[in-house]
């Protein structure tokens, strides 16, 4: 198993930029693929980004392209969301997740069998 906790959430002012990191602990990080999802109030848990186990693949939702960077550094056990031009629509709580079901950036949540605790991201305009 993996145990995932997330930071860097925080208030920010619209076009701003936040970074998110989602720390791994438990079994080797760079045997799972990940992914950040998202929940607004009222909404449903979507996904944001997604990255495959080695770094070298990456899915992007399409409200997020070119905004939005993942990335992970396997030696640290870390996973990052860097979020830049920040929208107000942007405001949930952010959840990283992982998955050993493949090495590819699974961009479906049920794939998905670990969650970390979230963190809230809030944008104002």
């Amino acid at each position: 198993q993996v145990q995932l906790v997330e930071s860097g959430g925080g208030l920010v002012q619209a076009g701003g930029s936040l970074r998110l990191s989602c720390g791994a602990s438990g079994r080797t990080f760079s045997t799972y693929a990940m992914g950040w999802f998202r929940q607004a109030p009222g909404k449903e848990r979507d996904v944001v980004a997604a990255i495959s186990w080695n770094g070298t693949s990456t899915y992007y939702t399409d409200s997020v392209k070119g905004r939005f960077t993942i990335s992970r550094d396997n030696a640290k056990n870390t996973l990052y969301l860097q979020m830049n031009s920040l929208k107000p629509e942007d405001t949930a709580v952010y959840y990283c997740a992982a998955t050993d079901r493949g090495p590819t950036p699974w961009a479906h949540m049920g794939i998905y069998g670990y969650w970390g605790q979230g963190t809230q991201v809030t944008v104002s305009s």
